[in-house]
């Protein structure tokens, strides 16, 4: 799924696409945002880290689950 995270004082948001589940991250970015965590770390497909401080944290979009069809649709 993708996920993009927005960030404070930014031009660009962060984009990547991750293997773990919706609610995981939903879970993550609740607890990072409670006052849980100082950052919120995620890991994308990949295996690589993105750790983003709660404070910058603008909003976090997360994407669906189901994969995006190829091809023509009758």
């Amino acid at each position: 799924m993708e996920v993009r995270i927005g960030i404070v004082n930014a031009p660009r948001e962060l984009s990547f696409e991750s293997n773990q589940p919706a609610s995981e991250v939903e879970a993550a970015v609740n607890a990072s945002l409670a006052g849980k965590a100082l950052t919120l770390e995620l890991r994308d497909e990949h295996g690589s880290l993105f750790i983003v401080p709660t404070a910058g944290i603008a909003y976090v979009q997360v994407g669906s689950e189901e994969s995006r069809r190829v091809g023509f649709v009758a």
